[in-house]
């Protein structure tokens, strides 16, 4: 299965890269106050409390060349050789991890990509023409779906490091990551809080509606993962009308009332408006002009943040659709007409909601997550950046 990213994490991309959730150099404005260095060290440290061999990969596009490929413990580029059809195996591109209790620094080159990290066994990557066959768990016959794995995505430039603890595509191996700055402080987001592990698995298991069917398990029943919905729904695990009742709802208070969206927080005169008119929500700007229109949506659209909820990169839409793909899936349009609705206090308190999403934000520590494409509208998003970083870090967590 060919994978491509739903999401633009971080700030808005000038194009999806074919790895997915990594950032292109082209999406970020210039603000280092020095030189970054061409490798930083990546130190991994092993808190799991397992025995398993773990394994490492640095997979993504090298911004000098484009290219992709991935990178060795010392930061040394390697380009995919060609790909075929049926998919070829790709190259060993495993790093050994550390045993549990120690750790292992690499060096991180300028990408944009992902770190994976896999328990016990490697994961199995293949090549098409078009590029990387990267792991698919949705579906039951990808190869790595029996194996214990999770990745954290993060993009390297010359204006700094964006590194992010990602539950966009699945809830797995417990991780965190950092970022030390050229000031001396160091950031870090996607630590659980104590217990957050078992807690999240528990609450799924415990809504009614069918979202304990998103948890995967190997074939000894220990836990592999929770699918994210979109996912769920894809794989037949959740059905494709959860989020009906909650839509319904919202196409009907906007058929009598008016949506104004604010979809930038430096622009607060920039604003648009949505109506409902049949089976079409239309966004009109300030003179009364309609700017865009969205055809009611299904779960698949707002748990995926694409389809009928689309996000281009521009100015109009892409913003619009960021703002009502955050409002869906924390269900926020029926209790604030102006979005985005920055309060988290008020998110997920509907009793139709993205349950997955509710579940993740409330096992972090610091509350933040990336459990939907653009859970960064409002800044809820598990991310750290420094436009100086002197180091990165990610942190394997114990299975509580």
């Amino acid at each position: 299965m060919y994978i491509t990213t739903r999401r633009k994490l971080f700030v808005p991309l000038a194009a999806a890269t074919l790895i997915g959730g990594g950032l292109t150099a082209a999406g970020l404005a210039s603000t280092a106050s020095a030189s970054v260095p061409d490798t930083i060290p990546l130190t991994f440290t092993n808190n799991s409390g397992r025995g398993d061999q773990v394994y490492v990969y640095d997979i993504g596009t090298d911004l000098a060349s484009g290219k992709q490929g991935w990178a060795d413990a010392d930061g040394t580029f390697h380009p995919w050789p060609a790909g075929g059809n049926p998919p070829t195996e790709a190259p060993d591109a495993s790093i050994a991890g550390p045993a549990d209790g120690q750790s292992l620094t690499v060096k991180l080159p300028k990408f944009s990509g992902r770190v994976y990290f896999s328990y016990g066994q490697k994961l199995v990557f293949k090549l098409t023409p078009d590029g990387l066959v990267q792991p698919a768990v949705q579906n039951p016959d990808d190869p790595n779906h029996n194996t214990l794995f999770n990745w954290s995505e993060y993009t390297l430039n010359d204006s700094g490091l964006w590194i992010n603890s990602t539950q966009v595509d699945m809830f797995s191996a417990p991780y965190a990551v950092g970022v030390k700055g050229g000031d001396g402080t160091t950031k870090t987001t996607g630590h659980l809080k104590p217990g957050g592990y078992k807690g999240f698995f528990d609450e799924l298991k415990a809504q009614s509606g069918g979202w304990g069917g998103l948890v995967q398990t190997a074939p000894d029943g220990s836990v592999l993962r929770a699918l994210a919905p979109g996912h769920g729904i894809e794989a037949g695990a959740l059905p494709a009308s959860v989020m009906d009742d909650y839509i319904n709802r919202v196409w009907d208070k906007y058929s009598s009332s008016t949506l104004t969206v604010t979809p930038f927080g430096d622009q607060p005169d920039t604003k648009y408006f949505g109506k409902v008119s049949g089976d079409v929500m239309n966004f009109t700007d300030s003179s009364g002009a309609v700017v865009t229109s969205f055809t009611k949506p299904d779960a698949d659209s707002v748990f995926g943040c694409y389809k009928l909820l689309d996000a281009p990169n521009d100015q109009v839409r892409g913003p619009i659709s960021r703002t009502l793909c955050a409002g869906y899936n924390r269900t926020t349009l029926l209790t604030n007409s102006d979005q985005p609705d920055a309060d988290a206090s008020g998110f997920y308190q509907d009793a139709t909601t993205n349950q997955y999403a509710k579940a993740v934000h409330e096992q972090m520590a610091d509350g933040n997550a990336y459990a939907f494409a653009f859970d960064d509208v409002g800044n809820h998003e598990s991310l750290v950046h420094d436009d100086n970083p002197q180091e990165a870090s990610v942190t394997l967590d114990p299975f509580d």
